[in-house]
């Protein structure tokens, strides 16, 4: 049997409060990795109180940071909180991202600069201040989209920010190889996370119809693709876009 070991290794999930980035830090504390679940510092504490609850149940080897991503020195402070609580920084999972979905002639630019700031913008900064204090052999792992490919009607913003992600990843993937760090991305279908569920019941219907293993996504279905690309299993794969859909796009 193969056994994925994260023993010893650390890691920073953002966005990690709730949806993909919860079912990610669960899965890479399981396979023993030490996690630093990000979250955003919303004015109320929802985010706040959903972290320190992960935190709770995952027990030790997980602590809960927050930080906007879209801040240089909030950036800088949560790899910063990492390195100090465990000593080292080995795998950073891009996971944070906002949606604002609007036809383009409805679209206000305040919509546009919000998503692509946080989903690609905000990546960038948190790989910039990662692969600083990275270990040899890290692995970095973003979150792309289906929607990045596709082009989803009334999402201009998170598609443009999501093919980003994707060229970023290529190129990063370039920048850190010496060093044998890996640059992936994974790009979900359709998963029933809060986001998922906010989906139109009819939209959600007609998308059915594209997915060839006939159901949507599980949290769990995209954290499993990310654990491997965290693993030695992974050694030799970096610059690539995991397309994690059920044969949508087969």
């Amino acid at each position: 049997m193969i056994r994925i070991d994260l023993a010893g290794k650390t890691s920073i999930i953002t966005g990690a409060s709730q949806g993909l980035g919860l079912a990610t830090a669960t899965a890479l504390h399981r396979a023993g990795a030490n996690v630093v679940i990000n979250y955003f510092p919303d004015p109320n504490g929802i985010h706040a109180a959903q972290a320190e609850q992960l935190v709770a149940l995952l027990g030790e080897r997980a602590i809960a940071v927050p930080a906007d991503i879209r801040n240089d020195e909030q950036v800088a402070l949560l790899v910063e909180s990492a390195v100090n609580s465990f000593g080292s920084l080995d795998i950073l999972i891009n996971n944070a991202a906002v949606l604002r979905d609007k036809t383009m002639k409805k679209m206000q630019m305040d919509d546009w600069e919000d998503v692509i700031e946080t989903n690609l913008t905000g990546v960038f900064r948190m790989c910039k201040a990662a692969a600083h204090v990275m270990n040899h052999g890290g692995r970095i792992v973003n979150m792309a989209s289906i929607s990045a490919v596709v082009g989803f009607f009334g999402q201009a913003n998170y598609s443009a920010s999501k093919a980003g992600v994707i060229g970023l990843t290529k190129v990063l993937s370039k920048e850190l190889a010496s060093r044998q760090i890996t640059v992936n991305a994974v790009a979900p279908g359709v998963v029933l996370t809060e986001m998922g569920k906010s989906i139109p019941e009819t939209a959600r219907e007609q998308m059915m119809t594209q997915i060839p293993l006939g159901r949507f996504g599980a949290p769990e279905d995209i954290a499993n693709a990310i654990l491997f690309l965290c693993s030695p299993l992974a050694d030799y794969i970096t610059g690539q876009t995991l397309h994690v859909n059920g044969g949508w796009m087969g």
